[in-house]
C-alpha cells in the first residue's frame, strides 16, 4: 500500500526559496493545498511493478475496465478518476516531469512503457485540472515525476510466478545518466470459464521498455533534464486470431529554474512522442467453437509534440505564474476489413489531426491559516484533415471517400479554491472547470470486440466538465483522516451508444451477426454525479500501519434528445462504490508483511445497463525479507482469496473473469 495516502497535503509556503528541487521541474505550486491532491510515496518493499496497479488504491483511479493493464487490450487502457464517466480513451491526464503520456492517437496509457522503477513519486490531483495541465485533465491528472540521473546506483530485479509470469528489470546510473530497462512475459489466463469452447485461449503479455535520462546543473544556473525512452508489447487477446502489439518513443528536454528571492523561476519544455498500434479482432462462431477474422488494423502512426514555457515569482505572501503550451497530433489507421470467402475483401485508411493552444494564468495568496488561489485557462482546440476512404481490394474501386469538415473551438476553463488550517486539521473549498477534446481515434476508428461493432465519429465536439467541491482533514499523533464532497457535471460526454443489434446489415458499419451490437461514439447530453472520498492512515504502534481509502459516486446519465435511451442509466464501467485497505507490519528489521484489500461494487459493462459485472473482492498478501543490506526476498500472494472478478459480458451473456489466484517469488538487489 501506499505510504500516507492523504488526500491533500499542508499549504505550502509561499516562501519557496527554502523548497529544494533536484531536477529540471519547477516545485508544486502554493495554491495546489486548495485542491483535492494525493501524494503516494510508495516504500520500495511494497512496490508493484505497474504503476496502474498502483494507483487503482487511490480513491477513484481506475482503468475503463475492471483489469490491470497485464491483460486489458491497449485501447482500453485509458485513465479517469472519480467514476464519473469512465472512458477507454481516459478522462484524466497523466504527465512524467509535466510531459504528456497519453498516446497521441488514442489518448490512452501504454502502462508497459512507465515502469515503477522509472518513477520516483505519483501525485493524483482530482477535478478538473486547469492551470499548465489544460486539455485532456477533464477528471483530473496523475502527475508522475522521474528518478533524477544522481549518484551511482545500481539496481537488479527478477521475479517469476503464476500464469508462466516472468519479469526482469534494470537501474544503473552515474554522473547525472540514469538507464532503465525491463522486460515482461505472461502466459496469462483464459478470461472466459462457463461456455467456454476452442475459440477461447489464455491472454498473454511479451513486453520490454528501456529508458536514458540526464541531468545536469548548467554553469548558467538553471537544471537541464533530457530523457530518451522506448517501449514494444505483444498480446494476445483471450480468442483465437486476436492479437495486439503496441509500439512507441518519446524524447523530451527541459530547462528550469527554481524561484529564489528575488529571482524569477521558470520553465521550458519540448517533447515528441510517436506511437504505432497494430490490433487484430476477430467474430466468434456459434457455440464459441471457432473464430473468423473480423478486422486487422496493421498499422496506426502516429505523432504528437508539445512545447510549453512558465514564469513563475513570488512576492511576500502572493505567488504567481504565466505560461502556454502547444499540443498537436496526427495519426492514421490501415486496416483489411470484411472477411468474406476466406479473405479480406476491404481496406480502410483514417485519421486526422488536432491542435491545441493554450495560455493560463495562477495566483495564491498566503496570509496566516488562509490560502486563497485561482487560475483562468483559455485553450483553442483545432481539428483538421479529416478523412476516411474504403477500397475494394480486388478492383481497388473506392466504396467510401469523405473529408468531414474540419472544425475549432476556443474553450475557457479555471479553478479557485480557498482553504484554512486548523491546527491540527483544515477545510478546504474549491470549483473548476475543464474540457477533454476527442481523441483521434474516437474520431476516426471504429473498432470491434467479438461480434460487437462500434463505429467512430468524426462529428464529436469536446467534453466539458464543471464542478464544486469541499473537503476536511484532521491530523493526530500517528493518525491522518480526510474527507471530499463533490458535486460534477459532464456535458457533451461523449459514449458508446447503441444503434442496433444482429443479425443485421447497417450503413457503413455492414453487417452485425446474431449476438452481436452496433454502437456510435456520440456527446450525449450530460452526467451528474455527485460523490465522496475518503482516505485514513494510522499507526497503531511503531510497527503496525492500517491505511484505507473509499470513493462513492451516484453518476447518472441525461441523454437528452440525442440518446434519450440513456437517460436515468448509469455511465457504463462506472462503479457505485470502491473501497481499499492496506495493513502493514514490520515484524522485525529484516521482514515485513503486508495485506491489502480491494472491494468494487458492480457496474455495467455497457450503456443501457443490460449486462451487470457483480461486484467484487479481492485479497492480496505480501512478505518481504531482507538478506542483507542489499538484497530482498519477496512473495506475493495475488488474489488470495480466488474471487471472480467479472471484468466483461457479450450480448449473448458470456462473461469474462480478471486472473484467478497466483503466487509470484522476486529478488531485488540494490547497492
Amino acid at each position: 500500500m501506499f505510504d500516507a495516502p492523504f488526500e491533500t497535503p499542508p499549504a505550502p509556503e509561499a516562501q519557496v526559496s527554502e523548497v529544494i528541487v533536484t531536477g529540471a521541474r519547477l516545485p508544486p505550486s502554493a495554491g495546489e493545498g486548495a485542491f483535492a491532491i494525493t501524494s503516494l510515496a510508495d516504500p520500495a518493499w511494497a512496490r508493484s511493478p505497474r504503476l496502474d496497479e498502483q494507483l487503482a488504491r487511490a480513491p477513484g483511479v481506475s482503468l475503463f475496465r475492471r483489469t490491470s493493464s497485464l491483460a486489458t487490450n491497449p485501447t482500453t487502457q485509458g485513465l479517469s478518476l472519480r467514476a464519473i464517466a469512465p472512458s477507454g480513451a481516459g478522462r484524466a491526464l497523466v504527465t512524467l516531469d509535466g510531459v504528456p503520456q497519453n498516446d497521441p492517437f488514442g489518448g490512452w496509457v501504454i502502462w508497459s512503457g512507465l515502469p515503477a522503477e522509472t518513477v520516483q513519486d505519483v501525485r493524483v490531483v482530482r477535478g478538473a485540472g486547469a492551470q499548465a495541465y489544460g486539455a485532456g485533465a477533464l477528471t483530473g491528472v496523475v502527475a508522475l515525476t522521474g528518478r533524477d540521473g544522481g549518484g551511482p546506483v545500481l539496481e537488479a530485479s527478477a521475479e517469476a510466478g503464476g500464469q508462466s509470469y516472468r519479469r526482469a528489470a534494470l537501474n544503473a546510473g552515474a554522473g547525472g545518466v540514469l538507464a532503465s530497462v525491463t522486460a515482461e512475459r505472461s502466459g496469462g489466463w483464459t478470461p472466459v470459464r462457463a461456455g467456454r469452447g476452442a475459440a477461447d485461449e489464455p491472454l498473454a503479455l511479451d513486453a520490454w521498455s528501456a529508458a536514458l535520462r540526464y541531468d545536469a546543473q548548467l554553469s548558467s544556473g538553471p537544471a537541464m533534464a533530457a530523457r530518451v525512452a522506448v517501449y514494444d508489447e505483444n498480446r494476445r487477446s483471450g480468442l483465437v486470431g486476436a492479437d495486439a502489439r503496441a509500439r512507441g518513443a518519446q524524447a523530451s528536454l527541459t530547462l528550469a529554474q527554481a524561484p529564489s528571492g528575488d529571482r524569477h523561476g521558470w520553465r521550458l519544455q519540448a517533447w515528441t512522442l510517436v506511437s504505432d498500434l497494430q490490433n487484430r479482432s476477430v467474430a466468434v462462431g456459434a457455440g464459441r467453437a471457432f473464430t473468423t477474422p473480423a478486422n486487422d488494423q496493421f498499422e496506426t502512426p502516429a505523432h504528437g509534440y508539445g512545447f510549453n514555457a512558465a514564469l513563475r515569482g513570488v512576492r511576500g505572501p502572493l505567488e504567481w505564474e504565466v505560461g502556454a503550451d502547444l499540443r498537436a497530433a496526427e495519426g492514421e489507421t490501415h486496416e483489411r476489413f470484411r472477411y468474406m470467402g476466406g479473405q479480406f475483401t476491404r481496406l480502410r485508411e483514417a485519421g486526422g489531426q488536432t491542435t491545441t493552444l493554450g495560455a493560463y494564468a495562477d495566483a495564491s495568496w498566503t496570509a496566516g491559516p488562509w490560502l486563497l488561489t485561482g487560475d483562468l485557462r483559455v485553450d483553442h482546440w483545432r481539428a483538421f484533415d479529416a478523412r476516411r476512404r474504403e477500397f475494394d481490394l480486388q478492383t481497388g474501386a473506392a466504396t467510401l471517400d469523405e473529408a468531414p469538415a474540419g472544425r475549432s473551438t476556443t474553450t475557457p476553463t479555471g479553478r479557485v479554491g480557498l482553504r484554512r488550517d486548523l491546527g491540527p486539521g483544515f477545510v478546504r473549498t474549491a470549483a473548476y472547470a475543464g474540457f477533454r477534446p476527442p481523441s483521434l481515434n474516437e474520431l476516426h476508428r471504429p473498432f470491434r470486440v467479438g461480434n460487437d461493432v462500434t463505429e467512430a465519429n468524426a462529428a464529436l465536439k469536446p467534453e466539458r466538465l464543471y464542478g464544486v467541491e469541499a473537503g476536511a482533514g484532521l491530523e493526530g499523533k500517528g493518525a491522518r483522516l480526510s474527507a471530499t464532497l463533490f458535486l460534477n457535471r459532464l456535458e457533451d460526454p461523449v459514449a458508446n451508444v447503441t444503434i442496433g443489434q444482429g443479425p443485421a446489415t447497417f450503413p457503413t458499419a455492414g453487417f452485425i451477426p446474431a449476438g452481436g451490437v452496433l454502437r456510435q461514439r456520440q456527446n450525449v447530453g450530460r452526467i451528474d454525479a455527485v460523490g465522496l472520498e475518503l482516505e485514513g492512515r494510522a499507526d497503531l504502534g511503531r510497527s503496525l500501519v492500517l491505511t484505507g481509502a473509499l470513493m462513492a459516486t451516484d453518476a447518472e446519465v441525461d441523454g437528452g434528445s440525442q440518446a434519450p435511451q440513456l437517460t436515468g442509466k448509469r455511465p457504463a464501467q462506472a462503479p457505485r462504490v470502491a473501497a481499499s485497505a492496506g495493513l502493514e507490519w514490520r515484524a522485525n528489521a529484516r521482514l515485513g508483511l503486508f495485506l491489502a484489500a480491494r472491494h468494487e461494487g458492480a457496474r455495467f459493462d455497457d450503456d443501457l445497463n443490460t449486462r451487470r459485472l457483480d461486484a467484487a473482492t479481492t485479497l492480496g498478501l505480501s512478505a518481504r525479507y531482507a538478506l542483507n543490506p542489499s538484497t530482498r526476498l519477496e512473495l506475493d500472494l495475488r488474489n488470495a482469496l480466488d474471487a471472480d472478478v467479472a471484468t466483461g459480458r457479450t450480448g449473448d451473456g458470456v462473461t469474462s473473469f480478471d486472473a484467478p489466484r497466483s503466487v509470484r517469488v522476486g529478488v531485488t538487489y540494490v547497492r
